[in-house]
């Protein structure tokens, strides 16, 4: 067995913590408000999706110091081990008077109640420290999981766009301090197995298979995004927990000449900048995903592992003709995505198993692609209907389809009549708008609260529709 130690260690603003008396299902939310009274922090929503809770986590990645803001509703504090945690409270100017973003949002009249002022504030904070002077889309992205009823955004966006001018990031107290975090930091990791209060760390991706093993029914868990709510909304129980967020393999990001090899552990925001240089289209569709602290915590590998069926991964990724590796103590296999899921609440996964990476093959010459998510809100919402398409198109006949949806039924799942309905075809018009009758067929929706099973069924054919607008009319009109 691995050495092991039973206690987390983390840096908390400008002080080092030690962990012993720690629970799996306790909220990094719960212990800065409750334990630490860092009440700037605050609780809205506890669900990830307000922002009111926002706070900075920095971890090592490669051996640089990343910083990310993330929710602390939903974040466990048995994940932060090795990490440096920033509240609101360590924010400071230069000659430690008020940060240029805070100073920037006095000037702007950003806040009115306040409440949900300290998140707001983290997050411009994240982007003053990337992007010291932010496009609006830029703004956008980082206030898209940050919710503020009463001051109305444009001053807000003011206060992103001023707070360049009051100071730049080369002047912030937080880099000053980078080079003793990061030693820090590194001297935490011991390569030890942690393991207190029914929360397990495992050393590596071998002693994690090990874990699994020995704990088959454990709870997994990578970005607690979907986690984080089984504990805050349905009070379940989760121990024993084994946390993965901190296990680098599972966390890398490749492409090759062949195809994007995505860690089940990698972030949506470490997917980003590799998806949107291999599969262009799909940059808006993953921006629609939930929010900015989302995609930093939440993991693609989870989303496919929890295997829901409105997941926003699946049906684009199916549509690629992904595949998944699945790993264990007996070794690694490889299944389709498409068949990965089984039922409702039941995916090909063997005891002791677990998703170890997602391969997506590069894209053929001739492949027309499109990824749509249709839900309630723009940003950070959840999906009604997903849907990923991939046409190939040769001398003006549709030689291949494949088009999958979530939302339609109880798995992800292609629309196979609509496929063979455009197979064959000429691209055109007219075969597109067989495919929309054809895809009545294939699935037989639920109503739920998202949405009617009619109002599904009028959007899945209807996207056969955009699609022929967006790709076939805009060739055409290019010929």
């Amino acid at each position: 067995m691995a050495q092991h130690r039973n206690e987390i260690r983390f840096l908390l603003n400008g002080a080092p913590v030690v962990l012993r008396d720690l629970q799996a299902q306790d909220t990094l939310l719960d212990y800065l408000r409750l334990e630490r009274r860092l009440t700037g922090t605050k609780e809205g929503c506890a669900e990830g999706d307000c922002g009111a809770c926002t706070v900075l986590v920095g971890r090592l990645c490669e051996g640089a110091l990343v910083y990310e803001t993330v929710n602390a509703c939903i974040r466990f504090v048995a994940s932060l081990d090795g990490c440096h945690v920033v509240t609101i409270e360590h924010l400071r100017g230069a000659e430690g008077g008020l940060h240029p973003v805070q100073q920037a949002m006095v000037d702007a009249h950003g806040s009115q109640c306040g409440f949900c002022t300290p998140g707001i504030v983290m997050s411009l904070y994240a982007l003053w420290m990337h992007a010291p002077e932010p496009t609006d889309e830029q703004i956008e992205v980082a206030l898209q999981g940050n919710l503020c009823r009463c001051t109305g955004y444009e001053p807000i966006f003011k206060a992103a766009r001023a707070a360049g001018t009051l100071g730049k990031p080369e002047a912030d107290p937080l880099l000053a301090e980078r080079a003793m975090v990061t030693a820090a930091l590194a001297a935490m990791h011991d390569g030890q197995r942690v393991a207190l209060g029914g929360a397990i760390l495992p050393t590596d991706v071998e002693d994690f298979a090990q874990v699994l093993a020995e704990n088959p029914d454990a709870t997994i868990i990578a970005g607690a995004t979907d986690v984080g709510l089984w504990v805050t909304k349905m009070m379940k129980s989760i121990t024993p927990a084994v946390f993965i967020g901190h296990l680098s393999v599972l966390r890398r990001v490749m492409l090759t000449d062949r195809a994007l090899r995505i860690g089940a552990g990698a972030s949506y925001s470490e997917v980003e900048a590799l998806l949107a240089q291999a599969f262009p289209y799909m940059l808006p569709y993953w921006h629609r995903i939930a929010g900015w602290q989302v995609r930093n915590m939440g993991t693609v590998g989870g989303n496919i592992a929890n295997g829901s069926p409105i997941g926003d991964t699946p049906p684009v990724f199916i549509a690629l003709g992904a595949k998944l590796h699945l790993r264990s103590t007996a070794g690694v296999r490889e299944v389709l995505l498409e068949e990965f899921f089984i039922d409702y609440g039941k995916q090909d996964l063997r005891a002791g198993e677990f998703v170890e990476a997602v391969e997506l093959p590069l894209a053929e010459a001739g492949v027309l692609h499109a990824a749509y998510k249709v839900s309630k809100r723009r940003d950070e919402d959840i999906t009604a209907v997903a849907a990923g398409f991939a046409v190939k198109v040769e001398r003006g006949v549709i030689t291949r389809a494949r088009i999958a949806f979530g939302g339609m039924a109880a798995t992800p799942k292609r629309a196979r009549l609509a496929e063979a309905a455009l197979e064959g075809q000429p691209f055109a018009e007219a075969s597109f708008e067989a495919a929309a009758k054809a895809v009545g067929d294939d699935f037989a929706p639920l109503t739920d609260w998202r949405a009617s099973a009619e109002y599904r069924s009028l959007v899945a054919a209807n996207l056969f529709r955009r699609f022929w607008l967006e790709q076939g009319a805009a060739r055409e009109a290019a010929e």
